[in-house]
C-alpha cells in the first residue's frame, strides 16, 4: 500500500506543480471564504500554517483572528512524531521550523488539544469519501486518532482530487474537504 500512496503523492505534487502563483493566491483565496462560512460558531480552530505550494492559509488565520476567534497552530515534534500545540493571536512570530514550516518558535502560548473544535488540514490528494494523503509522515493521522472530537477539515485545490486513496486502518477520514469549486461532505 506504500508504494501506491508514494506513487499518489508523487502524481500529487507534480498536478499541484502545474498551477502559477496567480493560480494559488486565487484558488485559496475562494477556499478561505468557503472556509469562513463553514467555520461559522465555531470558537477554537487549529489551522496549519501554509508553506509554499500549499493552499495559502495566512489570510485565513488574519480573518479568524479578526472574528475573535481562538487559532491553535500545530507545531510538529519531529522525536515524538506528534504534533504539540500554540495559540496564535500574532502570525508575526512564525518563523520557518521543522521541515520548513513557519511555527511560533519562541512565542508559543500553549493551547489544550481538548478545546479545539475544528482542524483545518493540509492535503496532497483526496478522494470523494474524505480520505486524504498527506505527505507521509502521520502527524495529522497521530493526533486526530488521539483527540477525535473536532471536526476534520482538509484544504486543497481541485486538481488534488483523485478517484481513489488507499486508505489503512490509522487513516483519518475528512468530515469535509474544501476545494476552490465547493465543499465535499464525506460520509
Amino acid at each position: 500500500m506504500s508504494q501506491a500512496k508514494a506513487a499518489l503523492r508523487a502524481q500529487a505534487k507534480e498536478v499541484r506543480s502545474h498551477l502559477s502563483q496567480n493560480e494559488i493566491t486565487a484558488y485559496s483565496s475562494s477556499i478561505k471564504q468557503r472556509l469562513l462560512g463553514l467555520l461559522n460558531g465555531f470558537e477554537t480552530v487549529m489551522v496549519y500554517v501554509s508553506k509554499a505550494p500549499e493552499v495559502e492559509t495566512n489570510d485565513l488565520i488574519l480573518e479568524l483572528n479578526r472574528r475573535g476567534v481562538k487559532v491553535v497552530v500545530p507545531i510538529i515534534e519531529r522525536e515524538t512524531h506528534s504534533l504539540r500545540l500554540s495559540y496564535l493571536p500574532d502570525p508575526g512570530v512564525l518563523v520557518p521550523s521543522t521541515f520548513n514550516v513557519p511555527e511560533p518558535i519562541g512565542h508559543e502560548i500553549p493551547a489544550r488539544p481538548e478545546e479545539v473544535e475544528a482542524v483545518i488540514i493540509p492535503m496532497l490528494a483526496f478522494d470523494a469519501e474524505g480520505n486524504r494523503l498527506g505527505y507521509g509522515a502521520g502527524y495529522y493521522d497521530r493526533f486526530l486518532c488521539r483527540y477525535p472530537r473536532p471536526k476534520k477539515i482538509g484544504i486543497a485545490f481541485s486538481c488534488q482530487q483523485m478517484e481513489s486513496i488507499p486508505a489503512d486502518d490509522y487513516d483519518v477520514k475528512m468530515d469535509f474537504i474544501v476545494t476552490e469549486k465547493g465543499i465535499i461532505q464525506c460520509k
